[in-house]
């Protein structure tokens, strides 16, 4: 008897495609570091866009900015494939506002500016993968990466899910 042929999921076919970049232990332990980085100074740098001022926000507008929309963006993208990844991927994504939040009251006092912060922590860890992808003889394309900074946040907590043993 021939075993029904079950359809994987979008969300297993995007992992899938990203996992198959990441084979060698070296590369995979360079994105698991590079990976949180990326995600907190691509978030860092688009949350310190000046946004319109809108009055009638009043104290809300610390809140809504062009970050704003680029988390709704990426949990939509999540939730699309598995609302289960997008609930936890949002409360790492508030996680992360939060630490710019504190960030940028700290540069007002005279520390670093947020966006130059985030743009060395970006130009650091895109040299650490692209090292990495060199370690693993195979590079994506151009239109892959830009897909790929979207996925690798889901592969990433895939992975810990995978070792909880939770089913996403």
């Amino acid at each position: 008897m021939k075993k029904p042929k079950i359809e994987k999921r979008p969300v297993d076919l995007v992992i899938e495609e990203y996992e198959s970049f990441h084979q060698k232990p070296a590369n995979r332990v360079l994105n698991y570091i590079c990976i949180p980085l990326i995600m907190f100074s691509i978030v860092g740098f688009v949350w310190s866009i000046p946004f319109p001022q809108l009055k009638f926000l009043g104290s809300y507008i610390a809140f809504l900015n062009w970050g704003s929309f680029l988390i709704a963006f990426s949990v939509y993208y999540y939730m699309r494939l598995s609302p289960m990844l997008s609930y936890i991927l949002l409360l790492i994504l508030f996680v992360i506002v939060y630490i710019v939040i504190q960030l940028q009251t700290a540069s007002k006092a005279g520390g670093y500016l947020v966006p130059q912060v985030c743009v060395f922590l970006f130009a650091m860890a895109n040299v650490a993968q692209f090292i990495g992808y060199r370690l693993e003889g195979r590079k994506p394309t151009f239109s892959n990466e830009f897909k790929f900074m979207l996925t690798a946040p889901m592969w990433l907590l895939s992975l810990v899910l995978k070792k909880l043993g939770v089913k996403y």
